[in-house]
C-alpha cells in the first residue's frame, strides 16, 4: 500500500480496510489480521493498524473476541456502504456539481454518460 500525505496513516488503513470487507476479502464474521500481522503486512507501526482497528471498532465494522483476535461484524459491508454514501453526498457531489455547473455540463449529458 502507498500511503499519500494528505490524509492521516490510520485513516488511510481504515479506507483500505473498508474496501477489503467491501470487495469481500474479508467476509463477515471472519478472522482478519492480528494488529501487528497487519502492521508487518503494510509495513506500518501496530500502534497505527491499532488506531485504525479502535475506529473500526467503533463503528461497528469489526468486533474484538478476547484472545482470538478481531472479526469482521455482521452487518459490516451494509454499515460501510451507507457511510461512504453520506460522505459522497455531502462531501463529493457538492463538488462535482459545482465544477459540472462551471463547464456547462447539463444534467442530460450526465445523465447519458452515466
Amino acid at each position: 500500500m502507498e500511503y499519500s500525505g494528505d490524509k492521516p496513516i490510520y485513516l488511510q488503513n481504515f479506507d483500505f480496510m473498508q474496501e477489503k470487507i467491501v470487495n469481500g476479502e474479508w467476509l463477515e464474521e471472519d478472522r482478519i489480521p492480528s494488529v501487528r500481522e497487519m502492521g508487518a503486512n503494510l509495513g506500518v507501526n501496530p500502534n497505527t493498524i491499532a488506531r485504525s482497528y479502535q475506529l473500526l471498532e467503533q463503528q461497528e465494522i469489526i468486533y474484538n473476541k478476547r484472545g482470538l483476535g478481531y472479526f469482521v461484524k455482521e452487518g459490516a459491508v451494509a454499515r460501510i456502504k451507507e457511510n461512504m454514501k453520506k460522505e459522497f453526498i455531502s462531501n463529493e457531489l457538492p463538488q462535482f456539481k459545482a465544477k459540472a455547473e462551471m463547464l456547462g455540463i447539463t444534467k442530460e449529458e450526465l445523465l447519458k454518460l452515466l
